[in-house]
């Protein structure tokens, strides 16, 4: 028989997977699984549990959000495991899964686990630390992190932008310095993102056919402060057109960023906190993970 380890996070979400639940267990018992079944009680217990159990399971599966799988990734690549990983998004804006056009449905994603084939993608590496999608700092990104989980349950990715808002008054410019494949950029940034996604908070999203998430390469989008209503203007544009050819916007694809930064800087790494770097580097790990996916017609 086969062997899966089914890990959930109960509080994922507004907890729609905690109603689907069984359904979800017999579905995986039918196609032919032995289900070890975990609920996770805190952070790091999605990461701990997945090195415990990945060498000897036939398939991992994450039940929750974006950050539950940043922890399941973790634990199987600590694990030096190749075992197929299985997603069933249950998160706030399921970021990494929009991206993957995985099925929003939690019984027809948990089908497609079943019924799919594991595909290569490949993970980030920022310092110690794995991401899945995105490593961001600045503008809107301590919302994903800073918003009570209770109040996401309540409202959804509504709660991100309130969030996002709030933020407003403390923006501030960060001076980096960052080394792209050798490329020196140095600036003052409102925000910065290295994501390997099409979707970024829910609210960004970049151009799929620039965005392969298994070429071994990052997109690299930064973000300057405008000097004048011109220059904002300019900016929504080409944000709204997913051509970033304006001033305010450097954006690159490359497989290593050195950074150097303020220490005292946060970082978000698929949604959740990193303190800051004065020194950090981000290495693209290709290939690093296999994610099941339905399979596609012939």
């Amino acid at each position: 028989m086969k062997k899966m380890l089914f890990i959930m996070n109960p509080f994922a979400g507004q907890k729609k997977a905690n109603k689907a639940l069984s359904e979800i267990l017999l579905l995986f018992s039918q196609a032919g699984y032995e289900v070890v079944t975990h609920m996770t009680t805190g952070q790091g217990d999605a990461s701990v549990e997945a090195q415990r159990w990945a060498n000897s399971m036939d398939l991992v599966v994450c039940c929750g959000g974006d950050g539950t799988l940043n922890e399941v990734i973790t634990g199987v690549l600590r694990a030096g495991s190749t075992t197929p990983i299985g997603y069933i998004p249950a998160g706030t804006t399921n970021d990494f899964a929009s991206s993957l056009k995985l099925s929003g449905n939690l019984l027809q994603a948990a089908r497609d686990i079943v019924e799919g084939e594991p595909v290569a993608y490949d993970v980030g590496r920022f310092g110690q630390r794995y991401f899945s999608y995105v490593a961001s700092f600045g503008a809107f990104t301590k919302s994903s992190y800073v918003v009570p989980q209770n109040i996401k349950n309540a409202l959804g990715h509504t709660a991100y932008v309130l969030g996002g808002i709030s933020e407003l008054s403390q923006i501030r410019n960060e001076h980096i310095r960052m080394e792209i494949d050798g490329e020196v950029v140095e600036d003052d940034f409102l925000f910065g993102a290295i994501c390997n996604s099409t979707s970024i908070g829910g609210i960004l999203t970049l151009d799929p056919r620039q965005v392969d998430m298994g070429d071994g390469l990052f997109e690299i989008l930064l973000v300057r402060a405008a000097r004048n209503l011109e220059e904002i203007g300019e900016c929504i544009r080409a944000v709204q057109s997913q051509k970033y050819n304006c001033e305010m916007i450097t954006f690159r694809s490359a497989r290593t960023v050195k950074i150097f930064a303020n220490p005292d800087m946060p970082w978000t790494l698929d949604g959740e906190k990193e303190d800051g770097h004065q020194e950090v580097m981000v290495e693209n790990l290709h290939h690093a993970i296999r994610l099941m996916q339905k399979k596609k017609e012939s």
